[in-house]
């Protein structure tokens, strides 16, 4: 819930950030201010995700990049203030492994790994990745603590 404002454009409503889940479901309404980063051929910027009347969006979150080895990327985005008149109001729902304690392991998928495609990541604990992320502060990934070196990757 982000109350109206009278200076909207003076406003974050969230920092930018990806979320640490597998992926997170959000029904947003039409008053918006939800923005993604987009590479654009050696730059960058924020695009504006338009609220579609119906929907539900889905982003993909830092452990499904992890678990399928680079092949997903996880969404850095934000919220802005759009509205001086109207409040906006979104509801995410997060989706984390149902294993959580600190014998269980993720890493990727094994499947995903050929010649040619070793491991990015090495495997680690939902506890060491929850603290990882509350170490590295909410608008910071903390997936380079757990990326192997290009140099050090192989074959498991």
């Amino acid at each position: 819930y982000s109350p109206p404002c009278p200076e909207p454009e003076r406003v974050v409503g969230t920092l930018e950030h990806t979320d640490p889940s597998l992926f997170t479901v959000l029904a947003q309404d039409a008053v918006g201010g939800l923005q993604v980063w987009h590479e654009e051929g050696g730059g960058g910027g924020w695009v504006d995700v338009a609220p579609v009347a119906g929907t539900l969006l889905v982003n993909v979150g830092d452990m499904l990049k992890v678990v399928s080895n680079d092949e997903y990327k996880s969404v850095e985005h934000r919220v802005v203030i759009k509205s001086s008149k109207d409040a906006r109001v979104s509801i995410a729902v997060f989706f984390n492994p149902a294993k959580r304690d600190a014998s269980d392991v993720f890493g990727p998928l094994p499947e995903l790994l050929a010649a040619g495609r070793p491991a990015r990541y090495r495997c680690f604990s939902v506890p060491e990745f929850i603290r990882s992320r509350r170490e590295s502060g909410h608008g910071r990934s903390s997936l380079d603590l757990f990326k192997i070196a290009a140099d050090q990757r192989q074959m498991e």
